[in-house]
């Protein structure tokens, strides 16, 4: 896959909203909630032109049952793909468009650092800014190895993953009160 990063598109939230009105037409009952993560999902973020989708589902096995007509819209079925509970769909192949990460509601931990992280990305631009440097640097060394772009981002990306998830929970957790 080449990798290639490109200045934020103001058209990505439509084309999330777009796939996902598709994608809650297959999950129907089983989708809890869908959610726009990645860098697209992060305004003025520069980013791989590929929309990251996050469908919450009661029964992640009901998403493997969906798998013809996940091929209907263009999806290839990865099963897990190193990350347990996971559902991991791409469409477009080599010049993907589409990655879907589907967890089932219970696998919290895995459905709040992609939450915390988006969200922290959106609210401390000096990151975001920083991210963006990083990811345009290392596609410019390793144009044609994903390999080595993502394991060149890993630290950063846990480190601010840490940190967003303390965030996330400063800012969300003492304040739900019934």
């Amino acid at each position: 896959m080449h990798v290639r990063v490109v200045d934020y598109d103001p058209a990505w939230p439509d084309l999330f909203r777009t796939e996902a009105r598709l994608l809650e037409d297959i999950l129907k009952d089983n989708l809890v909630a869908i959610f726009h993560i990645g860098s697209t999902s992060v305004p003025g973020l520069r980013a791989k032109p590929i929309i990251d989708i996050m469908p919450v589902v009661h029964d992640i096995k009901q998403v493997d049952e969906c798998s013809r007509q996940f091929r209907a819209l263009g999806y290839e079925a990865m099963g897990e793909l190193g990350i347990p509970g996971r559902r991991y769909l791409r469409k477009g192949g080599e010049n993907r468009t589409h990655q879907i990460h589907a967890f089932q509601y219970d696998n919290v931990q895995n459905i709040l650092r992609h939450l915390a992280f988006r969200d922290y990305l959106r609210c401390h631009p000096e990151i975001s800014h920083a991210y963006a440097a990083l990811k345009s640097e290392l596609a410019a060394r390793y144009p044609g190895d994903i390999g080595g772009y993502c394991n060149g981002k890993d630290g950063f990306v846990k480190h601010v993953e840490r940190d967003a998830l303390q965030w996330y929970w400063k800012r969300y957790g003492a304040t739900s009160r019934c």
